[in-house]
Parts: C-alpha cells; structure tokens; sequence
C-alpha cells in the first residue's frame, strides 16, 4: 500500500491525529499521540504542507452518517496520498471495530486499520505496512494492553484526563459502544492515584475521572461503594485543586458518591447526569434500568446536598415508539431539573443495536419538531440559571482557547468551579504579572449570558499555580518568579486546546 519514505531515515516523519466522538476517543488520542512521539514522529504543523506523513483517523460509530463523514475525509486525502510517496493513513476508533475489513474494501489506499482494544499496536503496524508495503488490519476482542499504561501527549499542562474504567456492561438499545468496547474493565484504585500523583506532580491542577459508566467502578472487583472511597482519596492529593467526572449512569449513582461529593473540597460541584428520555416507557423501551422518579430523586439529591452545583445532561429525541405525551414527560423533567445545559440529540438509526429494528420510527419531520420544542427550553432555562449567578465571585481557572472572541473583546476566558464557562476582563489588571492558562483569578460575575458568564468588573485576585508555570515554559518562555523544574514526563506537552464540552457514550 506504501511506497518506501522518500526522505532520508534521519528525517522525522510528521502525524496528525484527528478526533471524532466523546471524551473516551479524546483520550484514547492522547495516547495514540504519545505512542507515535515515542516512535520518533513529530507532530504536524499546518504550515508543514497539505499532510501530515502519517494521518491517524480516531473514529466514533454512535452517531448516524459517521460513515459517511470519515470516507468523505479519506477521500479528500487519496489525492494527497497520490502525490506523496511514503504518506500514510491509519482508522481506529469505534467504527474501525465495527466495520474492519470494509474499511480497506472502500478505500484501499488505507493503510492501517486497527480496534479500540489495541491502539497500543500502532507505530508497530505503520511499520509493518511501510516495510510490507500492503494494508495492516489488526482488530482485537478484548483489552489487550489498558489505555492508561501507554505513553501520552497531552494536550493541556493544565488539566488531564484520568481513566479508572473501560467498556460498559449496559445493553442500552440505542448504543452500540458495549459491543465495541467490549465489558467493563476496571483499573485498581492504587494504580488511578498513582497516575494522578505522577500528573500532580508534572503541574496538572484538574482531573477528569473517566469511564463509560464512571460511577459503576468497582464492579470489577466487587466493591460497590469503590467510586466515593476513590473521590475522596482524591481529596488526599496534595496539589489537586479540582475533580470532576464523567458520565456516571443514573441506575447505579448512590448517596454514597453524592455524599463524597459534598464532603470533598476538591471534587467540584458539577455533575453530568444522562436522562436520554423523562419518559418511562421509553426508559423502559431503551433498557434504561431508572425511571423518571428515581431519576429526578437523584437532582433533587444533589440539588440538596450541593445548592450551588451545576448538572447537565443527555437527552434523545424521537426513540422508536416515542408519543407526543412520551415527549412531554421528557419536557416535564427538563423544567423541574433545571439543567445548566444539556446535549441534545434526534435519534438516528445505528446498525448493530435492538433500536434499529424496533417498530415505531419516528417521521423525521416530527423528531425536528420535538427537537426544536426542546431546544426552546432548555435554552431558556440555561440562560435563566446562568442569570442566576450575576453577583456571585467565583474562582475561574484560566483556560486557552475556550473564548474564541477573547483577541477583539479584551477578555481572557476559563471555567467555574462548576464547569460554567467564564469570560473576565482581564485590563483592570494591578498585579504586574500575566495571568496564564492554569492560574487561578476571582472575579464577580457582571452578566449570565445564554450559554456562559460574563465577568467585566475587573479582577479582584490572580493566584498563580504551578500549571501556570508549566503552560509558560510548554510556550517557551522562562517562568517569573516563584517557579519551580518540574518534568514534564513523557511525553513532552504542547500548546493546549481547550477540553472538549461533549459528553460521554452512556
């Protein structure tokens, strides 16, 4: 399939690894990216050329037309490919377990194609179809090697995903992830606070607990309550300011983990919490083992024990069979939860799941209807409890590239401690210092805006952290005052990009 690299054997080759899907695909990419800097491959800079020499496709099959995207994309690149000897092309991801061998069927001019149980085999799979110069097809049914051991690139110095669980033991009848992420592994809990000292002490600040049904760990080895110990041994780390996890799944979230919630000062007051539907029939339809009142139990739960969190959610419109009264039930549970906001989804058809086949599909033009009608709400009620917070001072970590108007507006932009998105004025500034992504700043919120906060009184505090230290030297700059060396471990961390706002598959 590859033509012999024309540059010489001294020359780096260039990656680029493009993401599709939740949290778990941008965590698997970091890995995958940290795999090929540790085989000798440069990141790609868009001032290089037209293409990275190696593309790696990291792909997700929960969405309709995810097909159709990813072969619209190797398409535009099978010309590139023609022009340039020795480029390569790699498909992972969820569709790359589903469709395997289809892949190379429609667009022979991939090289390698390889599953969500073996990204560790990348660089050796390039190799192998560099040297044998025909398509690698690895796909593997079990967990061979867990993500969390493999090297990492991350893409903030300032905030890290942390995976404490894999696969999913669920058999929702709209999701295809279990059958291609396989059942839920569990890492050990030593293991997950290792890895989250060793970040600590490379100057991450926040966590991210992740797992396809994060609140359901422990199931491996058999201790129910091995989520909340987890929460609250995170709040033993010295140096972690701010915990957050995701997606927990409503049929197993107990007292237990809203209770380490409330008593963990680290663990912030934010909580993704799916609902898919308020309907029980539909519930039941989905293989969703809660109901409406159980479900709204736990906000009210959260609600009492954490006033000021902010919970947000999934929700799917248009399941087969779903009624107009099915969809009010749905609109009923949206005004009384009073979501900060919501990911809101029309149903599609996934080939593989019980759903596809189920009797009932909705009209297209009534899914669009009740989507729209959704939308309206909650929308409002995001703009109503985004209004709720003018007067409040919060503390904002700074981000770097969450506010894409930042340049023209004058603003610097971060997030709340409960995840809302916070754009300050940062020219009223008295401290003689920059305030860089990863540093602390207090500010009072002047505006709830529809989808984010505003801040343009000033800033009343800025607490620089060690993060900041390390975003300023990952910029090439000497840090000011109060630094300290801090090795970055492996990999080495690049310009960071703001954490995705997507929830995960559950």
């Amino acid at each position: 399939m590859s033509a012999p690299a024309s540059e010489s054997a001294s020359t780096p080759r260039t990656y680029e690894v493009k993401t599709y899907g939740c949290q778990m695909n941008v965590h698997d990419s970091e890995r995958l990216s940290g795999l090929l800097e540790g085989a000798g491959y440069l990141r790609w800079d868009p001032e290089q050329g037209e293409a990275a020499d190696v593309v790696v496709f990291n792909t997700c099959a929960v969405r309709e037309n995810a097909d159709n995207k990813l072969y619209g994309n190797l398409g535009h690149l099978s010309s590139v490919k023609a022009k340039r000897p020795g480029m390569q092309i790699a498909v992972g991801g969820c569709l790359a377990q589903k469709d395997r061998d289809t892949i190379t069927t429609k667009a022979p001019w991939v090289d390698v194609v390889f599953g969500t149980h073996n990204i560790g085999s990348l660089p050796v799979l390039l190799e192998r179809a560099r040297v044998m110069e025909e398509a690698q097809v690895e796909i593997l049914e079990s967990l061979e090697v867990f993500p969390s051991t493999l090297p990492t690139r991350r893409e903030s110095p300032y905030a890290a995903w942390v995976s404490v669980s894999v696969g999913c033991n669920n058999t929702c009848t709209f999701c295809i992830v279990p059958a291609l992420r396989g059942k839920e592994k569990d890492r050990r809990p030593g293991e997950i606070l290792a890895e989250i000292e060793a970040l600590v002490a490379e100057g991450v600040s926040e966590i991210t607990l992740l797992g396809q049904n994060v609140n359901a760990y422990g199931v491996e080895f058999g201790d129910r309550q091995a989520f909340s110990k987890l929460l609250r041994a995170c709040g033993q780390i010295e140096g972690l300011e701010r915990v957050r996890f995701t997606s927990p799944h409503p049929a197993e979230f107990t007292d237990d983990v809203i209770e380490a919630m409330a008593e963990t000062p680290n663990v912030m007051p934010s909580l993704h919490m799916p609902l898919q539907s308020g309907s029980s029939r539909v519930l039941q339809e989905m293989r969703r083992s809660y109901r409406q009142q159980k479900f709204l139990d736990i906000i009210h739960k959260v609600k009492a024990a954490i006033p000021d969190a902010a919970i947000t959610t999934d929700i799917i419109i248009g399941f087969p069979g779903e009624t107009e009264e099915d969809f009010l039930e749905t609109l009923k549970v949206v005004e009384e939860s009073r979501f900060a906001s919501a990911f809101t989804f029309q149903y599609s058809k996934r080939p593989g799941t019980p759903a596809a086949t189920m009797e009932g599909q909705i009209d297209p033009a009534v899914v669009t209807d009740r989507y729209q009608r959704l939308v309206a709400v909650q929308n409002r009620i995001s703009h109503e409890e985004n209004q709720a917070q003018e007067g409040r001072t919060l503390d904002v970590m700074v981000a770097e590239g969450e506010g894409r108007k930042d340049t023209e507006t004058g603003r610097l932009s971060g997030r709340a401690p409960d995840n809302r998105l916070v754009h300050f004025a940062a020219g009223s500034l008295e401290y003689g210092v920059d305030v860089r992504p990863g540093d602390v700043v207090t500010v009072t919120i002047t505006r709830g805006a529809p989808h984010y906060l505003e801040a343009d009184s000033g800033v009343h505090a800025v607490r620089r952290t060690k993060a900041g230290d390390v975003w300023e030297r990952s910029q090439g700059k000497p840090a000011q005052a109060e630094t300290r060396t801090v090795g970055l471990g492996l990999p080495t961390v690049g310009v960071p990009a703001p954490l995705p706002d997507a929830p995960v598959c559950g």
